[in-house]
């Protein structure tokens, strides 16, 4: 079984991913949020740093490209092989964030299905690189896939990453395992699952229930616990003392990335969204947490926080 790291935007860059890396491990690939062209063709600092082979070492990390641009897309795709030495590189027809969409990018692509093949006929025709998908089911309905898998059987792609949602689902409602039934027995591609892996029971749902399956991708069950990936591999759930360790190489990349309290404690405060459930006697200190305005108070409640443990 391949196991993978989604790319979250905003969350699941090259800080967390370092930190997840050396402290838990357990992921096969690691895919980097996307790199969104822009019309002057340059990465932004953000996109720089996290496509940088010495901010992923050690790890088989993939860049995600969210473009609805040929000529983008190419033009990206050289510069990631050329200047960084990536190999492969992931396409987003999943967004659903609906700032994408209406500029028919991310899941927002799967509405135009003569342009997209207009699209994947020249980037295959011109990239040397292996191209990978991440998409939805389509805008509105589920049946649409049906359509959308036989462009996708017509290209020889590294992988089709599916997210059993439509674009007006976003991450409500729950998977729709029967249409990801019907698109795993008629791809031609390998297929990778992805959808509300949040749990060791959730993992053994899926892999029971398609026993084929080979390959599967989680995100947000990762922000709640670090160690997921390694757990699925049968290996032990995280100490305190490595979830302490990861929250200290989390928090010192950010202080050194970012300036001002402000900044940096949105990040740590997003991140204990997610991780501070799994935690008993955690709802009070939650509270102080978001509560918090400068990164001494912070570092004080933290500290009292993993003295209990």
């Amino acid at each position: 079984m391949k196991l993978y790291l989604a790319p979250l935007e905003g969350i699941t860059g090259w800080i967390y991913r370092n930190a997840q890396y050396a402290c838990f491990g357990g992921f096969d690939k690691y895919f980097i949020p996307f790199i969104s062209p822009n019309q002057h063709g340059h990465f932004s600092s953000r996109e720089k740093k996290d496509v940088m082979p010495e901010n992923n070492r050690g790890m088989y990390a993939v860049p995600q490209v969210l473009t609805n641009q040929a000529d983008d897309f190419l033009y990206t795709a050289g510069r990631l092989h050329e200047h960084y030495g990536y190999d492969e590189i992931n396409l987003n027809l999943g967004c659903p964030s609906r700032t994408v969409v209406t500029k028919c990018r991310g899941a927002g692509f799967l509405g135009d299905l003569e342009r997209l093949e207009r699209f994947l006929d020249e980037i295959f025709e011109k990239c040397t690189m292996k191209i990978s998908v991440k998409t939805r089911l389509g805008m509105e309905e589920p049946g649409e896939f049906k359509r959308i898998l036989e462009i996708y059987n017509r290209y020889p792609f590294e992988e089709v990453i599916i997210h059993p949602r439509v674009q007006k689902d976003f991450y409500k409602n729950t998977p729709n395992l029967a249409a990801f039934s019907e698109a795993f027995d008629k791809t031609k591609n390998p297929v990778c699952y992805n959808g509300d892996i949040v749990s060791i029971d959730d993992f053994c749902r899926i892999t029971e229930k398609f026993p084929g399956l080979e390959r599967v991708m989680t995100g947000r069950g990762v922000l709640a616990d670090p160690a997921l990936g390694r757990e699925l591999r049968g290996g032990k759930p995280a100490s305190i003392s490595e979830i302490r360790k990861f929250h200290d190489l989390l928090y010192a990349g950010y202080c050194r990335e970012m300036s001002g309290d402000r900044t940096i404690l949105f990040k740590m405060k997003e991140m204990w969204s997610y991780l501070a459930p799994s935690f008993p006697e955690s709802k009070k200190y939650a509270k102080k947490i978001k509560k918090c305005e400068n990164c001494r108070a912070y570092e004080a409640i933290v500290d009292e926080f993993f003295a209990l443990y």
